[in-house]
């Protein structure tokens, strides 16, 4: 668990990367996310978890979906509100730390978790807790992340190994939910200039179960 110092740190260094006026991870929808476009019906209640300047918030919105999208930074969410605006949808922002936040209880039908490696091993464990808790039984979770072998790549990514993902972690860790995908590959990115290039991707979609 994060301290107080922690928790400023991480908004001071995000709202650091997020003070520019370029979409540093781009304004379109992840590809992995809207390559799933049919899961999102209208009115949907889904959560974007750490959506930063809402790229994947605004689409989800778009599909008709209604987003609650949490991100640490207060620069980020205010570029999300820009783009919402842009883009004449709705979408409610909450400026929170993830690893201290009260995650809802069975709100909602669907979470993305896009590239949310800030996360180290122990925290990652608080975030997973989080999923099943927010989510309805039966709701879809879509995660992808990068892969270990990201180190050899510099298209993104928090450079520790600790925090990639593998498909055997991902697999025990999500053990007890019904896992429709996961699959490991590598792509390239092309979202904006902080994730650009030649990346090793792990791809996750998951349900918690109905019992």
């Amino acid at each position: 668990m994060a301290d107080a110092g922690g928790v400023d740190d991480a908004r001071q260094f995000w709202d650091e990367r997020f003070s520019t006026d370029t979409y540093i991870f781009g304004t379109q929808p992840n590809v992995f996310l809207a390559s799933h476009q049919p899961l999102f019906k209208a009115g949907m209640r889904v959560l974007a978890v750490a959506d930063g300047e809402g790229r994947n918030g605004v689409w989800l919105a778009q599909q008709g979906c209604t987003v609650l999208s949490v991100d640490i930074s207060p620069l980020g969410i205010a570029k999300a509100r820009k783009l919402a605006a842009q883009r004449n949808v709705s979408v409610e922002f909450e400026c929170a730390d993830l690893m201290r936040w009260d995650w809802p209880r069975g709100e909602f039908d669907a979470l993305v978790c896009i590239f949310i490696q800030f996360a180290t091993p122990a925290e990652r464990k608080t975030l997973f807790d989080g999923f099943w808790s927010a989510l309805k039984p039966g709701g879809v979770l879509l995660l992808e992340g990068y892969g270990v072998k990201q180190l050899q790549y510099n298209s993104g990514g928090p450079g520790k190994r600790e925090n990639l993902y593998t498909v055997d972690m991902l697999r025990e860790a999500f053990a007890g939910w019904d896992i429709e995908s996961l699959r490991e590959y590598e792509s390239v990115l092309d979202e904006g200039p902080k994730h650009s290039g030649m990346a090793a991707l792990v791809d996750l979609v998951a349900r918690k179960p109905l019992a």
